[in-house]
């Protein structure tokens, strides 16, 4: 679906930051309708492509947005550290790795039919790049294995709390959980179940139908109402992803510049030459975590063992927006 003329002359005349509100806003709105397990398959991938008309804004003639992101659009690392230091008696995080705005509507769904009061529903940006150890470096981890078996530390920024880290199913994740007051809790899905199915025939309608299963299941709420109990609990995550799968393919000299310049990842780190393209396919940005040159917009390319259909860490909306979600019960 095409940008209507009036977001296209909002777009333009905004300064950077109302820029991306508006985009955010948008992104918000697409995302966040209900869905159900039948109309999910079908409707995920229509969403995704109402979204890739503000991808194509951003990667045509809006890229110079893309270097005012860190500044404008709320990190969830920043967002995470000024929620924690709210007077909350008791606060919880529970980080679902790899989780983007297309998974919003089943955690609205289902904390309402169990009974959840909702306080905010909101994006916020990922590092950029997106990926887990940028993430986990914001918020003062060493990496995202240390918080295992309450080994955070006492050098991160979300003091005091229990942490923990496992990709084990929900319902043993339950006794995990202790008595402590706060408790971070970082799980690894969805990102193990996207990269172990992001292979060749594979995508994001296998990853939704799986989605759809999980955060619909009474073992996900128990768990989540077990974190919440007598807690503020703020459900979001390191970064999303992007559906590769049904990104154009670049060809020619575009093709080439990219696979050789990023082989089958959406990122590189230093600087780097961004090529003779105009409008550009690569970013170089500098963000707290150092240069890295990005691949930008919705392309794919050959590479060697095949161009996934499921990453992170280039410049599409869906893979640096995390949803944003404070429950209570």
């Amino acid at each position: 679906m095409p940008l209507t003329a009036s977001t296209l002359q909002a777009l333009m005349q905004s300064s950077d930051a109302d820029a991306w509100r508006i985009i955010v806003d948008q992104v918000v709105e697409i995302a966040r309708k209900p869905l159900s397990a039948g109309n999910a398959p079908s409707e995920v991938v229509r969403r995704d492509r109402e979204v890739g008309a503000l991808d194509l804004f951003l990667a045509s003639s809006g890229w110079g947005l893309w270097q005012a992101f860190g500044q404008s659009v709320e990190r969830t690392s920043d967002r995470l550290t000024r929620w924690w230091a709210e007077p909350f008696s008791a606060k919880a995080v529970l980080i679902l790795d790899g989780l983007s705005l297309r998974e919003l509507p089943w955690l609205l769904q289902g904390a309402k039919a169990r009974g959840f009061t909702t306080h905010e529903v909101a994006a916020c940006a990922s590092e950029l790049p997106g990926e887990t150890d940028e993430f986990a470096h914001a918020l003062g981890f060493a990496s995202r294995s240390k918080l295992q078996n309450n080994g955070g530390g006492r050098a991160h920024k979300l003091q005091a709390a229990n942490t923990e880290t496992v990709d084990l199913p929900w319902k043993d994740c339950q006794a995990l959980i202790g008595s402590a007051p706060n408790q971070i809790f970082w799980h690894h899905w969805p990102d193990a179940k996207l990269h172990d199915g992001s292979g060749a025939g594979q995508g994001l309608e296998p990853l939704t139908k799986d989605v759809a299963e999980q955060l619909s299941s009474d073992d996900f709420w128990a768990f989540v109402e077990r974190l919440a109990t007598g807690r503020r609990l703020v459900m979001t995550s390191d970064h999303g992803y992007a559906a590769t799968g049904y990104f154009p393919d670049a060809d020619g000299e575009v093709g080439q510049f990219l696979r050789q310049t990023f082989g089958s990842s959406r990122s590189k780190t230093g600087t780097g030459d961004t090529g003779p393209f105009v409008p550009p396919v690569a970013l170089q940005i500098n963000s707290p975590h150092g240069a890295h040159l990005l691949a930008l917009g919705r392309r794919k390319w050959r590479s060697q063992g095949g161009y996934p259909t499921l990453t992170h860490g280039g410049l599409s909306l869906l893979e640096v927006l995390s949803p944003f979600v404070e429950l209570t019960k």
